[in-house]
Parts: C-alpha cells; sequence; structure tokens
C-alpha cells in the first residue's frame, strides 16, 4: 500500500484525521482522545496490520503536549507516524497503548517520567529512570533547576 491508499484507508474509517505532507513518514494527526481508537484500528485491521511500535515520544510546544506513534508493519512494509494533540498542559493524559504493542510499556514509563503525561490504564506507571521523590519534569519546557546553565 503506498502512502495515499494508505491515507484513503485511514480517513475511510477515521475522517477526522488530518494528514502532514512531505517529509520520510506519512503523519497522520489526531487528537489525544482518539488515540486509542484508533491505534486498535491500526493493528488489529489485516490491511494495515501496525505489527510493531518502534517509537515513542513526546514533544512539549508550551502551549500543548503531542506525543508521536512510530508505527510499522513488517508485513506490508509501511510506515506510519501518528501525532496526538494533548491540549491539558497542566494534568497531560492519554491512553496506554501499552497491552496493543509490548514497547510502548517502556516508552510510556519514559515519557511519563521525564514530561509527566500520565497514561490511563497503564499496569506500571512509575516513574524509570529518577528518583520517585525527584520535584518535576526534566524535558518540560517550564523546568527549572538550580543547576542548570543558562545560555
Amino acid at each position: 500500500m503506498n502512502a495515499e491508499e494508505l491515507k484513503q484507508e485511514i480517513l475511510a474509517f477515521h475522517p477526522s484525521v488530518v494528514f502532514d505532507e512531505g517529509g520520510q513518514f506519512v503523519n497522520a494527526n489526531i487528537e489525544g482522545a482518539d488515540v486509542l481508537t484508533l491505534l486498535t484500528e491500526l493493528r488489529n485491521r489485516p490491511a494495515f496490520d501496525f505489527d510493531y511500535m518502534f517509537c515513542l515520544t513526546c514533544v512539549d510546544y508550551k502551549t500543548h503536549f503531542t506525543m508521536f506513534y512510530h508505527l510499522r508493519s513488517l508485513t506490508h512494509r509501511h510506515e506510519l507516524v501518528v501525532k496526538a494533540k494533548i491540549a491539558d498542559v497542566n494534568a497531560p493524559a492519554v491512553d496506554t497503548v501499552s497491552h496493543i504493542w509490548r514497547t510502548a510499556d517502556f516508552m510510556e514509563r519514559e515519557v511519563y517520567d521525564l514530561f509527566g503525561v500520565k497514561f490511563f490504564r497503564h499496569p506500571d506507571l512509575r516513574r524509570i529512570f529518577l528518583d520517585e521523590n525527584w520535584p518535576g519534569y526534566p524535558l518540560r519546557k517550564n523546568y527549572e533547576d538550580p543547576n542548570m546553565i543558562e545560555l
């Protein structure tokens, strides 16, 4: 399935998806509330069969967070990036996908630890790099540490 066919197939069952043009990957933009619905379909529908999530990360844009899910179908050899916008910067949260892809378990814990994004129904959501008592989330734009070097 080429990029255009992939877009049309996704739009057929999820018409609110907006696609970015250009770049290495097809980029599908959605709202954070739609993560579980879309990603479950992308994993389970034989036409897509996105059986491998090779990256999950987050970006803090000051006004919102965006979750990035990099997916690959080893069967069909196509790739997709799903970008989910989380508008609540004070209490960012999104559904877990750790039950869909086992690789998400560790990556969601990393995002929680460094950005503070909560993953609903994650089986073991706790800090993975920093101490449980660490104040704040170091990869947020508003993070301040007295030991930081000002440039």
